[in-house]
């Protein structure tokens, strides 16, 4: 087994399960110890279940399998507060922070009657993520060892996307605010070689794509629009999380040490 990330720590967020958990294993897999955080509750405007404490206790339990540490911490990513406190509590069981993948997402496709819907989205996804990087980069600066963040972008933040409904919009938005947060961070952070880098799935098999929120919103954008939607210029049905870990993987690794800035479609030329 490859172990090129021995001795470093990533910090991936929405962890409990889906992509968050996916990653997290495989960077285990490759030596690096977890911290790996995730809401454990649902949110008002989601129509399906989020991860719960045991989804996270899963995690845990594959991760330490594999022989590799791990903290766990449940904190809601809007929270900037908390997301430091969770970083802060981490360093005094585990040495450094090396590794940021920002994962932590929701849909709330069909909840546009919510009061609470856009703000939740935007919050999740995009505050969400500028807090995560704030709460971690000052520690990946002071280490003085550079590093790896990837921000979890979508399809629908290079090109039109989801709009037409509020919640629509509002994702769509929060993913086209992922690449400006990623370019920004990665010219003000290169100077400390740390890399910032995003990648852009397209539809992925985990709980919250796999929903009947999301299928039933992706449907009548089918049936009411004069574009074609999912459209793929490879063979394709739906990617695998470990399909989208690969990406991230290759991200994080030496083999990429050039590379920064990035936005990485993993969508099967969706964006094409």
């Amino acid at each position: 087994m490859d172990r090129h990330l021995e001795g470093k720590v990533a910090l991936v967020t929405g962890a409990a399960r889906g992509l968050g958990r996916s990653h997290a294993v495989r960077l285990a897999e490759a030596g690096a110890d977890i911290i790996a955080i995730d809401i454990c509750h649902d949110l008002s405007s989601v129509a399906y279940p989020l991860a719960s404490p045991s989804d996270l206790e899963e995690t845990a339990r594959l991760v330490t399998a594999l022989g590799q540490r791990i903290v766990t911490h449940q904190v809601d990513v809007r929270d900037l507060a908390a997301m430091c406190e969770a970083v802060t509590d981490s360093l005094t069981k585990l040495p450094t922070v090396d590794i940021v993948i920002v994962n932590a997402g929701i849909s709330a496709m069909q909840a546009d009657e919510s009061p609470d819907a856009w703000d939740q989205v935007i919050g999740v996804h995009l505050s969400g993520a500028f807090n995560t990087v704030q709460a971690a980069a000052p520690t990946m600066i002071a280490q003085g060892t550079g590093g790896a963040i990837v921000l979890t972008g979508s399809v629908a933040g290079l090109g039109p996307g989801y709009g037409g409904t509020p919640c629509g919009l509002a994702y769509t938005a929060a993913k086209h605010g992922i690449v400006g947060l990623m370019r920004s961070y990665a010219a003000s952070l290169g100077q400390h070689s740390i890399r910032v880098n995003a990648i852009h799935p397209t539809a992925v098999n985990t709980a919250m794509a796999q929903s009947e929120e999301v299928h039933g919103y992706t449907e009548s954008i089918r049936q009411g629009s004069t574009r074609p939607v999912g459209t793929h210029a490879l063979p394709f049905v739906i990617a695998q999380p470990n399909d989208i870990s690969d990406a991230v993987m290759f991200l994080v690794s030496d083999a990429a040490k050039y590379i920064t800035g990035v936005n990485l479609p993993v969508d099967a030329g969706f964006v094409l």
